[in-house]
């Protein structure tokens, strides 16, 4: 991790991997059998995993509590089933929102058998424990620059998540750019998906994420064709 006043970034190649038969994935934070005190989360925000996982494989029945769980597909497709009485695939340019509150257990499988399925699950910390578990997957257009896709309000058609947090999704064409504005005391998250964008002068490539606290404003620019998160957190 490198350093400076602002901006603290996790280069791709530093991320923790576990990789199975059926999974190869890359955990930006502490995760599992891996731990690093200096790496276990950036404000609410706990886990970014980065999952490839190979035709018709997936995770089965698990339990979840207490946890915000949003899923975003890159490609191919995964298949949701939970305790609530859910089942749904979910596909790139969508969303899943899982609050597991009070417990909830699920699984998620390669919906394609003919190829692997690429999906990043985050878990954000709940502003409080013990909420009543639901569910939501809403789609997205996927239109250029920055686009809320998560909000504690579900604000312009957002899903709802129980923290102070908005979730936006970037979009860059090489040369193109966009510009976040950053509220007094709050913390900026972004994480490269796919491509590469330059970050207040900082050049990060896919898998790379950055911490920027302290700052005004985010300036992103797309280095080539780019895909990203961005997350505002109290």
């Amino acid at each position: 991790m490198t350093t400076d006043a602002t901006l603290r970034i996790r280069r791709a190649q530093d991320r923790f991997t576990s990789r199975l038969e059926w999974l190869d994935s890359r955990h930006t934070f502490s995760f599992g059998g891996h731990h690093h005190p200096d790496h276990m989360g950036f404000r609410a925000l706990r886990v970014i995993n980065d999952d490839r996982i190979t035709p018709g494989a997936g995770f089965g029945t698990h339990g979840h509590r207490d946890m915000e769980i949003l899923s975003f597909v890159v490609d191919g497709a995964l298949e949701h089933k939970d305790s609530m009485g859910n089942g749904s695939v979910i596909r790139p340019g969508e969303v899943q929102r899982m609050s597991a509150g009070t417990g909830v257990r699920h699984s998620e499988f390669n919906h394609r058998r003919d190829a692997s399925s690429r999906f990043l699950q985050v878990w954000i910390v709940p502003e409080r424990t013990g909420i009543v578990p639901s569910y939501e997957q809403r789609s997205f257009d996927e239109r250029g620059g920055l686009q809320l896709v998560g909000s504690r309000e579900a604000r312009d058609g957002s899903v709802r998540v129980h923290q102070d947090v908005d979730i936006w999704a970037g979009k860059l064409e090489a040369g193109q750019e966009a510009t976040h504005r950053v509220a007094i005391g709050r913390g900026i998250w972004v994480q490269v998906v796919l491509g590469a964008v330059e970050l207040n002068g900082h050049v990060l490539s896919e898998g790379d994420g950055a911490a920027i606290e302290g700052s005004s404003e985010v300036r992103l620019r797309g280095k080539s064709d780019a895909r990203f998160l961005l997350f505002d957190l109290a």
